[in-house]
């Protein structure tokens, strides 16, 4: 009896293989049982060290997915059927462009482009036609043309004015003073902070004073008197004398504001070369008082109502509170447990709120000289970018979570509104007639909300205006007649907008 040869045996063992695995994978239509028959005769035909149960049930699994995978393909066939059937039913209406010349270059980008309508109109048709789709047909038109109106009317609603063009680095911080006469100030990584006229976008004055980054510039109430903060670890207060130049009439540029929707084709960064500052802009480089006795970059300062006393915070995890005249430290108020961004006072009463990137904000309390009160507020989950207050009972808080959150200064345990966004949002400011609130993103876009967290806006922006880069800042000034707010950001400029708030809020 010839002996069967190595290679004959590892062949015929092969071939068993593939023969198994072919009756594996083959599709049938048989019964639960055939499949346990034909799954146990493939247990006792193949050589594995599994144990049988093992074996059983990976097979038993592998026929389920098959089953899954075998209903997919056929309703794959008939989605295929049903598409097949809506684009003839489109050719009959002669809207199809099979058979055409297309081989001359304006013909051939004319019909390519009807070729995109006509598969964007032939996915719109199929969603329509599905069961859900049926029933919201026209419940999606009437959203398509509500949010096409929208779109279009933003350019009239929101419109940009002016660009501030002058800082050779990122602008970290801009104020508009509440006293005549009403100038624009912003702070950069420059290692100064500038005055610019509001209408010609002229610099009136730079200030030289600092030796670090200007981290902030805020406006004392009833004087012509600025406080900037620094990263060379002071804050100075400065008086200045500014001349308004002659008004020139704006060039009518809403015609070339994208809407709302624009979508960018370039990303180029024309504030990348260098930009040379105003030649004829006057410089003050003495400052009237220096505070010093933080032991970090001061990130942020602000002035007390009244104007008497102004607050500093820095990354030394403490804000501290001066005495303009004396420049005596008063109190220095600690507790954050990280670094703190940014203070702000309230308006009409002695309140103080400082924001950390520990996540939480504190309300410190001033109006009882004999008590100074703190309340700590968690309701963040990343570094708390900024908190304001409003001319009311209100505190609205911004964070790299990518969330704005109002709360009410009467009952501050939860707050009473959440606005989510798709970006860490910067330092806001809040409207003080219509609490509007506009928030400045990282992804270069500026959004308005109102206090109850309603979208009220986006501001256009493409890659031929607008921001470039990180949005820092925003303030408002309602009283001024052509630019009502100012933004700011790494791009080097400031911009001021001309919000149509009437028209805002009637669209809301």
């Amino acid at each position: 009896m010839p002996v069967e040869s190595g290679s004959s045996a590892a062949a015929r063992q092969a071939k068993q293989k593939r023969k198994s695995h072919s009756l594996s994978i083959r599709r049938t239509n048989s019964t639960e049982q055939d499949r346990s028959g034909l799954q146990r005769d493939m247990l006792e035909g193949q050589d594995s060290k599994l144990p049988l149960s093992l074996r059983s049930n990976l097979l038993d699994l592998f026929s389920q997915i098959e089953r899954e995978f075998e209903n997919l393909y056929i309703e794959n066939l008939e989605l295929r059927r049903e598409i097949e059937t809506l684009n003839d039913r489109l050719a009959a209406e002669g809207q199809t462009f099979e058979g055409a010349d297309l081989a001359k270059g304006a013909l051939k980008t004319k019909a390519s482009h009807s070729t995109s309508q006509l598969s964007q109109k032939l996915k719109t048709t199929y969603k329509a036609s599905t069961s859900k789709g049926r029933q919201n047909t026209k419940k999606e038109k009437v959203l398509l043309i509500v949010s096409s109106f929208k779109a279009t009317t933003s350019r009239a609603v929101c419109q940009l004015v002016r660009e501030y063009v002058g800082h050779r680095d990122g602008i970290w911080d801009l104020s508009v003073t509440r006293t005549q006469p009403v100038v624009l100030g912003t702070a950069s990584a420059d290692h100064t902070a500038m005055l610019w006229s509001i209408e010609t976008g002229k610099c009136l004055l730079k200030y030289l004073g600092h030796q670090g980054s200007v981290n902030s510039i805020k406006f004392h109430p009833t004087e012509q008197m600025a406080l900037t903060a620094s990263g060379d670890q002071t804050a100075h207060i400065w008086r200045y004398m500014v001349q308004l130049p002659t008004p020139q009439p704006v060039a009518d540029i809403s015609q070339q504001t994208p809407c709302e929707d624009d979508v960018d084709f370039s990303d180029k960064d024309e504030a990348d070369g260098e930009v040379d500052g105003p030649n004829d802009c006057p410089s003050l480089r003495v400052a009237t008082t220096t505070l010093r006795s933080h032991q970090g970059v001061v990130i942020a300062a602000d002035w007390l109502v009244g104007g008497k006393q102004v607050v500093t915070a820095s990354w030394d995890r403490a804000a501290n509170l001066y005495d303009v005249e004396t420049s005596e430290l008063v109190h220095s108020l600690t507790g954050h447990d990280q670094e703190l961004t940014h203070c702000c006072t309230h308006p009409t009463q002695r309140l103080v709120v400082t924001s950390s990137r520990d996540t939480t904000f504190r309300l410190w309390d001033f109006r009882d000289p004999s008590i100074h009160s703190v309340n700590v507020f968690q309701g963040h989950t990343d570094t708390v970018t900024s908190a304001v207050f409003t001319v009311g009972d209100n505190v609205v808080s911004g964070s790299d979570d990518r969330t704005v959150k109002v709360w009410d200064l009467k009952n501050m345990r939860s707050p009473i509104a959440t606005i989510r966004t798709d970006s860490a949002v910067n330092r806001i400011s809040v409207s003080v007639n219509q609490k509007i609130i506009a928030l400045p993103h990282d992804n270069r876009q500026v959004r308005l909300f109102d206090m109850s967290g309603v979208r009220l806006a986006r501001l256009p922006r493409s890659n031929r205006q607008g921001h470039r880069r990180m949005v820092c800042c925003s303030a408002w000034c309602e009283d001024n007649t052509s630019c009502n707010l100012f933004t700011c950001g790494f791009d080097r400029q400031a911009i001021g907008w001309n919000i149509n708030i009437p028209a805002l809020l009637q669209e809301k």
